[in-house]
């Protein structure tokens, strides 16, 4: 997902591809630890996802 993308989100849209973003990361932290997953720069990938959906969360809430 591109910054663009995430900026043109509404605080509460960005709220819930936080929580689904999360539940990915578990997933794929579980299904790595049992047998290493074909990409696992996903995690990674993931990871950097819900901080920036969290950075971009916490700027609107300060611009209000």
């Amino acid at each position: 997902m591109k910054n663009s993308e995430i900026n043109a989100l509404n605080e509460s849209e960005i709220k819930t591809r936080i929580e689904a973003e999360r539940e990915n990361l578990t997933k794929l932290r579980f299904a790595h630890a049992i047998s290493p997953i074909e990409n696992p720069n996903r995690i990674r990938e993931s990871r950097r996802l819900v901080a920036r959906l969290n950075t971009f969360l916490r700027a609107k809430q300060l611009a209000k």
